[in-house]
């Protein structure tokens, strides 16, 4: 009888062994950079904010067209590990219509502009003073980079820094 006892724990612990080795092969699988957020598959928050350059640029204005929204800092090392892949994509899907669009995260505006130059992109750099987009956006850590789609829904969140093979992948989700 003890003996039984122990065959039945045994394997309880066995199943429970290959359930949890089962759940992290799976996870293995996975790009830890994308991540579910519940704005997946939802209409992106609306936005209208200043760029770098004086000029006011709000999503509703790009509707039409695929968006890369990218939230960045000067500060952020990771950020300027992204940023070449960033105006990379910016030049070689401008003419598939995608527009991309780097947030600037609790940064200044100077900085953000030497950042800008250092880097040579061409894509608008825009002031989010109080943070408002940021928090609309659930931002919690730079970067952070949302792929939306023509309709204004967000495709996918990256978080953490892009490497170009996830963000040609993302990109090519959200272009027709």
């Amino acid at each position: 009888m003890l003996g039984s006892r122990r065959i039945v724990l045994l394997a309880g612990l066995l199943v429970a062994a290959l359930l949890l080795l089962g759940s992290l092969a799976i996870g293995f699988t996975r790009d830890p950079g994308i991540v579910t957020s519940p704005l997946v598959g939802r209409p992106a928050p609306a936005f209208a904010l200043v760029a770098l350059d004086g000029r006011q640029i709000s999503l509703a204005g790009l509707r039409g067209r695929p968006v890369i929204v990218n939230f960045w800092a000067s500060w952020c090392l990771p950020c300027r590990a992204e940023a070449p892949l960033l105006q990379r994509a910016a030049t070689e899907y401008a003419a598939r219509g995608v527009a991309v669009l780097g947030v600037v995260y609790q940064d200044s505006a100077d900085s953000a502009r030497a950042f800008m130059r250092e880097y040579d992109q061409t894509y608008p750099g825009l002031l989010d003073p109080d943070g408002r987009t940021a928090l609309e956006y659930g931002v919690f850590g730079i970067p952070e980079t949302y792929f939306v789609d023509r309709t204004g829904r967000i495709v996918s969140k990256q978080t953490g820094p892009l490497d170009w093979t996830a963000l040609v992948r993302q990109t090519e989700a959200i272009t027709p």
